[in-house]
């Protein structure tokens, strides 16, 4: 009965609001009102008499359909709470029988006994996305064919398990080479910094610090081990250095802006001019995969500091192509005035000064004792190059200039770096029969063009163990004469007709 008021009066309203809205459409006058009223009351009488066995009926339909429902379980909307529906979720195995049986296929478990015991190795490919058999909707393999394609599969997925093993073997391998080496060079750092340099003096002559030495230094005590092995023969001091360095400033800064002719001589201009030139040039070449030498990287000023005042320091010696990668493998082990004291006293030694000031008659006596000694160890391949007519220079200059810097992997050059020190130039020379040791089977194979461009551009991928296992099986002795020996012999031969004692001097 409630509901029927309600609906009564929301009947009355309704009708009261179309009244309403035709009345306002038709014009009338403030006389009009009592006919509006009258016209109101029959039309909602007229109303509820025509739908109330309606409303009745509508009631009574709808109670019957709003029975109340079995929930199965709760679910939820956004803002509320709604009916779930029925079966909202089925077994997972009653989903996986219906789709059996629908596509035909039956998936079985491999057996316990096929499944892989170690998983360290899991192949990691795409082999587990080739589809073993066709999709549904192509026409089925045949028996043969199906057989031919499985064996095939069989086959690919075998050998890329075999290879992704193998690949994983190798990664294995290499990380437990590094964790050994970095455990090696922890252990020799301990060593270093408690009992070697507190002694320097009275061990570094030892032969446990030497075959110490030998394994390569550790980076955090390099660069000392390498002060303290060049030594300081020049007594250079930080404050010369900073002399030398405003003075290369100053030139610097003359040179930026116009000078005139009557200021500083032409010819003393132009070669300066030159110097700075190609040190600038020569730095933005340096290491140019790190990235740390070219202008704006973190040490461009730095060696560009180093560089022009060792020109200033040296003016005889001047800057020669491939110093800057001298100064930078040292101004990344040592501080900067260290690397400068280092760079000048490393470039006054017999060797790197015939080089770098360009003595063709001392330059010629150390290709003559690196030949004595390349005869005595590698002949096959000496006669190989001397029918080439293939002399040193033609790959010395450039290993020797940069002290292997340039021609070999940072790291390894670094390790060269560390014998070097130990055991002066001869290690330079050594080594380079080392590198000709390690390609000699690629190098006979070769003829003059190819072997020229081999030795002047080596393979990235050689190591620091392959490189020196073939250094250590080089022996520097020749009758009883060691590398001193023999190059000063060569020095004492001044003599036109002595020349046919070395290989290196004949005609």
């Amino acid at each position: 009965m409630a509901t029927d008021c309600h609906q009564v009066q929301a009947l009355h309203f309704a009708a009261s609001t179309s009244a309403r809205t035709n009345e306002a459409e038709l014009p009338g006058s403030a006389g009009s009102i009592p006919q509006y009223s009258m016209y109101t009351d029959r039309a909602v009488i007229a109303m509820l008499v025509e739908h109330s066995s309606l409303f009745r009926n509508f009631f009574t339909k709808r109670t019957k359909e709003l029975k109340p429902a079995v929930q199965s379980a709760p679910g939820w909307k956004l803002f509320g709470k709604v009916p779930p529906r029925e079966n909202l979720q089925k077994d997972s195995k009653i989903i996986q029988q219906e789709y059996e049986a629908r596509t035909g296929r039956m998936y079985k478990p491999p057996p316990p006994s096929t499944r892989r015991k170690n998983i360290e190795f899991e192949p990691l490919s795409t082999t587990a996305l080739i589809l073993e058999d066709r999709p549904a909707n192509l026409p089925a393999k045949s028996v043969e064919e199906a057989l031919r394609h499985r064996q095939e599969y069989d086959e690919m997925v075998a050998e890329a398990k075999k290879r992704e093993i193998k690949e994983a073997h190798k990664r294995k391998k290499i990380m437990r080479e590094r964790f050994k080496q970095e455990e090696n060079i922890a252990s020799a750092m301990v060593i270093w910094v408690n009992e070697i340099l507190p002694n320097w003096e009275g061990m570094r002559a030892t032969r446990r610090v030497r075959e110490l030495w030998w394994q390569g230094l550790p980076p955090s005590v390099r660069g000392k081990v390498w002060s303290l092995a060049v030594g300081n023969e020049l007594n250079i001091t930080p404050e010369l250095y900073e002399i030398f360095l405003s003075r290369a400033k100053e030139r610097w800064k003359s040179f930026s802006e116009t000078s005139s002719e009557n200021d500083i001589e032409g010819a003393s201009v132009a070669d300066r001019e030159a110097s700075l030139e190609l040190i600038k040039l020569d730095i933005s070449r340096t290491f140019p995969s790190l990235y740390i030498f070219q202008k704006g990287g973190p040490y461009h000023d730095l060696l560009h500091s180093v560089l022009g005042a060792y020109t200033c320091y040296r003016p005889d010696v001047g800057y020669v192509q491939g110093m800057s990668f001298i100064a930078a493998v040292l101004i990344l082990n040592l501080e900067e005035a260290d690397a400068f004291i280092a760079f000048a006293n490393l470039l006054n030694k017999p060797c790197q000064l015939a080089f770098f000031r360009v003595d063709h008659s001392m330059m010629l006596k150390y290709f003559a004792a690196f030949e004595v000694f390349f005869e005595e160890n590698l002949p096959k391949l000496f006669l190989h190059f001397k029918s080439y007519s293939l002399t040193p220079d033609i790959y010395l200059i450039d290993w020797i200039f940069t002290l292997y810097s340039k021609s070999l992997p940072l790291d390894l050059a670094c390790r060269v770096w560390d014998v070097f020190c130990r055991d002066g130039e001869e290690f330079l020379f050594r080594t380079g029969l080392g590198i000709l040791r390690l390609y000699e089977d690629i190098l006979l194979q070769m003829d003059f063009i190819h072997i020229a461009q081999f030795l002047t551009k080596l393979p990235e991928d050689i190591t620091s163990e392959r490189l020196f296992s073939c250094i250590a099986a080089i022996q520097m002795q020749n009758s009883n004469k060691k590398w001193a020996q023999v190059f000063a012999s060569l020095m004492k031969d001044n003599k036109e007709g002595d020349k046919n004692h070395s290989p290196a001097l004949k005609s």
